[in-house]
């Protein structure tokens, strides 16, 4: 458990630099974009040249930007994620109220990903080079070779239009109703979860083959153990720790997915609002949600970390 908790915090202490990169690179990029905060602002009042210019020294558009950079992180680390230039309202509330629905598609994705990559993983494995294995491996590649906003659409017009079996857009709180939250959720999950299962599957099939070829599999199998004990209890465990390495990418991916799922069922997610704030050109909500994202995804990568530590003895031993 010290070992743990000692890398754990030396994971905690890299990111500290890492989180800063990130916020300074979405900082430079926006600050640089061809979108005006200050006519974003003002956007059809006909604003006199003297408010633009009022307008960005209030907001401290003005300073050298090593100064703004200072303030922007400085804001951020009291809980001041900025303002809307468009609808004046703060931008964390905007994240908080989005947020909840960004995070319920992607994890909810996530679980259809990691059953069936398991499922289909397995199988492959155990009957390698058999019919069901090339089955497998066919399907898998498609769907590694299928973006997710083409397999959405095939959903929409097959499952959605085509047999009414679910809604093509629009969201149902859980606390309303839980069935139609299921049921408001299952496309784009399913959608974002495909290309996600195909490649996991693909690495857990590998990761067990080579498990399956080691010689303690063959002297347990000699020793007379069955096969649901060796490949259930020793095996899966066993080949399970470098899938970990790949699922926290994968997570990154049903994060960055979302944003694209989300627009197109009309979510009010992370990622419609994000598209939204594009077009309006206000900057400071494209800040915080990118930077949301971004430290969503590093936190996912930090919880992998963590659990492949956990999962991998030889690791903690060389700790």
């Amino acid at each position: 458990m010290a070992v743990v908790v000692r890398m754990l915090l030396s994971r905690i202490l890299a990111l500290i630099p890492l989180l800063l990169g990130v916020i300074l690179f979405v900082f430079i990029v926006m600050r640089f974009a061809p979108t005006d905060p200050a006519l974003a602002a003002f956007d059809g009042a006909n604003a006199t040249a003297e408010q633009l210019q009022q307008f960005r020294l209030e907001n401290g558009l003005l300073d050298p930007l090593p100064l703004q950079y200072v303030h922007f992180v400085w804001h951020l680390v009291q809980g001041d994620w900025g303002t809307s230039v468009i609808t004046k309202q703060p931008v964390g509330e905007t994240i908080a109220t989005a947020l909840p629905l960004t995070v319920q598609l992607t994890l909810l994705g996530l679980v259809i990903a990691l059953v069936t990559s398991l499922v289909l993983g397995v199988t492959s494995a155990l009957f390698r080079d058999r019919w069901p294995d090339k089955a497998i491996r066919i399907v898998t590649l498609a769907g590694v070779a299928a973006p997710a906003f083409w397999v959405a659409l095939l959903l929409v017009q097959w499952l959605a239009v085509g047999q009414g079996l679910f809604p093509t857009s629009g969201y149902v709180s859980p606390a309303d109703s839980f069935g139609g939250w299921l049921n408001s959720l299952t496309l784009p999950a399913v959608a974002l979860a495909l290309p996600v299962a195909a490649q996991l599957t693909r690495v857990i099939r590998t990761s067990m083959v080579e498990e399956l070829d080691k010689d303690y599999v063959r002297t347990a199998r000699g020793g007379g153990l069955p096969p649901v004990v060796v490949v259930g209890r020793n095996v899966l465990r066993n080949a399970l720790v470098t899938p970990l390495t790949v699922l926290g990418l994968r997570v990154g991916y049903l994060l960055g997915g979302a944003v694209v799922i989300e627009t197109m069922f009309a979510l009010p997610g992370m990622g419609q609002n994000m598209i939204q704030a594009v077009k309006d050109g206000d900057t400071a909500k494209v800040q915080g949600f990118v930077i949301t994202i971004a430290i969503g995804f590093v936190l996912v990568n930090l919880i992998v970390d963590v659990l492949y530590l956990i999962a991998n003895p030889r690791l903690r031993s060389h700790a």
